[in-house]
């Protein structure tokens, strides 16, 4: 079953993006692409465009190839950054030591040290957003915005929902796959993210979910509500998969955010008079 539910996510989500750019390969080109030793892995990485670095994570067993259609977007303006998450796609971990999400995080922050970017923007899509959200905790220097999709800050069903919550429980009980284990362990037993660290994150933040996403609305507005400098979008019509759902809407939003200077400006701010 747990392999079905890879096969799934992974033909789900590349076949919104395959074939629809042909001329490069990405997560898999080589005039692009490059691995660094970075704790104990290779961490693969491709870097596409100029400008301000804007850094891109996928999910769950996700890979750069599953960003395709963003970095064809985002590299007209920015200098786009894409990594294979440690244990994911061509960044390799022989070791099957715990994943966490810490560790994780702790690999783009010395990849981007090594590529000498002293701040990027960064967006993650679920397990992805976590990273961004640990990154933006831990080294606050690292990061000028930070946009995050469907992300979560505790595991369980008072953040996701009681059947995808049940699926993942089943399935690490059932499966003998010790990569599947590792990926499914970080779901169902991660992060630990507190809304006393949330409270500290600096950078302006834009939180991003689907109107029908795998995590409870109410979650997302909890770590919207945690963070001082943020905004929320829900993307209506949308499930966990909303980026790749509706592209164009995405694109405009995300890029709206990017280039616009952050505004918290609300409603009885206009109305009080304190603009």
């Amino acid at each position: 079953m747990t392999r079905y539910i890879f096969l799934f996510l992974f033909v789900f989500t590349t076949s919104l993006v395959y074939g629809q750019n042909e001329k490069i390969n990405y997560g898999n080109n080589p005039a692009n692409g490059g691995c660094k030793r970075i704790n104990g892995i290779n961490l693969y990485y491709e870097i596409y465009g100029s400008g301000k670095p804007l850094v891109l994570l996928h999910g769950s067993g996700g890979s750069i190839i599953g960003q395709t259609d963003r970095i064809e977007y985002f590299k007209k303006y920015f200098k786009v950054i894409a990594i294979d998450s440690r244990a994911h796609g061509k960044s390799i971990d022989t070791s099957n030591n715990s994943l966490t999400y810490v560790q994780m995080a702790y690999d783009v922050k010395v990849l981007l040290d090594s590529l000498q970017i002293d701040s990027a923007y960064v967006w993650g899509q679920s397990d992805g957003g976590i990273l961004g959200l640990l990154l933006a905790i831990n080294y606050p220097n690292k990061l000028a915005k930070l946009a995050t999709f469907g992300a979560n800050i505790f595991p369980g069903n008072k953040a996701v929902f009681d059947e995808i919550n049940k699926m993942v429980i089943d399935s690490l009980k059932i499966t003998k796959d010790i990569h599947t284990k590792r990926l499914y362990s970080l779901l169902a037993y991660q992060p630990h993210i507190t809304e006393k660290q949330l409270s500290e994150i600096k950078c302006p933040v834009l939180i991003m979910t689907g109107d029908r996403d795998a995590i409870r609305l109410e979650h997302s507005i909890k770590i919207f509500n945690n963070i001082p400098n943020s905004n929320l979008f829900v993307m209506p019509g949308a499930t966990h998969y909303g980026s790749y759902q509706k592209p164009d809407l995405f694109n405009a939003v995300l890029i709206d955010f990017l280039n616009s200077p952050f505004s918290k400006l609300s409603t009885v701010d206009i109305l009080s008079g304190k603009l």
